[in-house]
């Protein structure tokens, strides 16, 4: 493990605060999120980073599927106190967008009870196909199936506790993990914000609509629904995959580094073993290096060629 400096003061006062909040009990505990606590599904994961110093956790989503019903697109009228009615924004949040459905742990029937769930939603049992294609200046709020993976929000002590922990991400599968804040106006020591994500396993598709008169109609068949949930299903289990792997990478790189003078494990041929994304990256590195060095002996082979020819014309004598 490399070697990271102590965290400064005003880190360790913000995490201080965030664990503080996160000490509160789930029943006095709320958050933004549509559930409003910590998923216990990636509790312990959180607890774990939280334990390591220079990090602490300020959000987070173990992965869930959820129907969520777009908020109005068009005022009615004055809101309470004679201010303006607020319009939903791009993607249906606010102005009463509605979560119809939230889950953080695959269906346990395996999406056979598609036809009760689907009337659960407030979904008719006929399909409304034409219906989609009426004037588009009635009102019609969306309805929208989702399958997201774990999101995880870290606020880390420094730049090299940022890479770390990317390193870590990348490794278990969350390639479009980043960090932002990475360089500070002033002199204070910069508090890098990583997220830990994966859109390869997001899932967005629409099912259905409500129209003016608060009547919800679907626009795909049932069976339709169906392959949804059982699609959601096999990405939950990918998605716990990826965490169980995210977690044993943090465990070795940060919560249980092995001293330098351990021997290193090996492989059967000998040398360092290396898990498949190092080795993929390795492979890589090694194929660029490879390419440009054959590129520039082909580039030395040409020029040599040149100078023969330049020797042997008999217009030079």
């Amino acid at each position: 493990m490399q070697s990271l400096g102590a965290p400064s003061a005003p880190f360790r006062e913000k995490k201080a605060k965030i664990l503080q909040q996160l000490a509160i009990p789930d029943a006095d505990y709320s958050d933004a999120s549509p559930k409003g606590s910590v998923d216990e599904g990636i509790r312990y994961l959180i607890d774990e980073i939280n334990t390591a110093e220079g990090y602490v956790t300020t959000s987070s989503c173990a992965g869930r599927a959820s129907v969520f019903l777009e908020g109005r697109k068009s005022k009615t009228g004055d809101g309470e106190n004679g201010e303006s009615e607020q319009v939903a924004r791009v993607g249906g949040k606010g102005a009463g967008g509605t979560w119809l459905y939230v889950s953080h742990d695959p269906k346990a029937d395996g999406g056979e009870g598609y036809m009760d769930w689907m009337k659960e939603l407030g979904l008719p049992d006929a399909a409304d196909v034409l219906g989609i294609y009426h004037d588009a200046s009635d009102e019609r709020r969306l309805i929208h199936f989702k399958f997201e993976p774990m999101i995880l929000h870290v606020l880390t002590a420094s730049l090299g506790h940022a890479q770390l922990l990317l390193r870590c991400a990348l490794q278990a599968g969350f390639r479009e993990s980043g960090a932002i804040n990475i360089t500070s106006p002033s002199s204070e020591q910069t508090t890098p914000m990583v997220a830990i994500r994966s859109m390869g396993l997001s899932l967005e598709s629409l099912i259905g609509y409500e129209d003016a008169q608060g009547q919800r109609r679907r626009i795909v068949p049932p069976e339709y629904l169906k392959m949804l949930l059982q699609i959601s299903n096999e990405r939950f289990v990918e998605n716990t995959k990826r965490i169980e792997r995210f977690r044993s990478a943090l465990k070795e790189a940060i919560l249980e580094p092995k001293p330098a003078n351990v021997p290193k494990k090996l492989n059967p041929e000998g040398k360092e073993w290396e898990d498949a994304a190092a080795r993929r990256e390795r492979l890589r590195a090694e194929g660029l290096k490879r390419k440009a060095a054959l590129q520039a002996e082909k580039k030395e082979s040409t020029s040599q060629d040149i100078d023969v020819d330049l020797q042997m014309d008999p217009s030079f004598e």
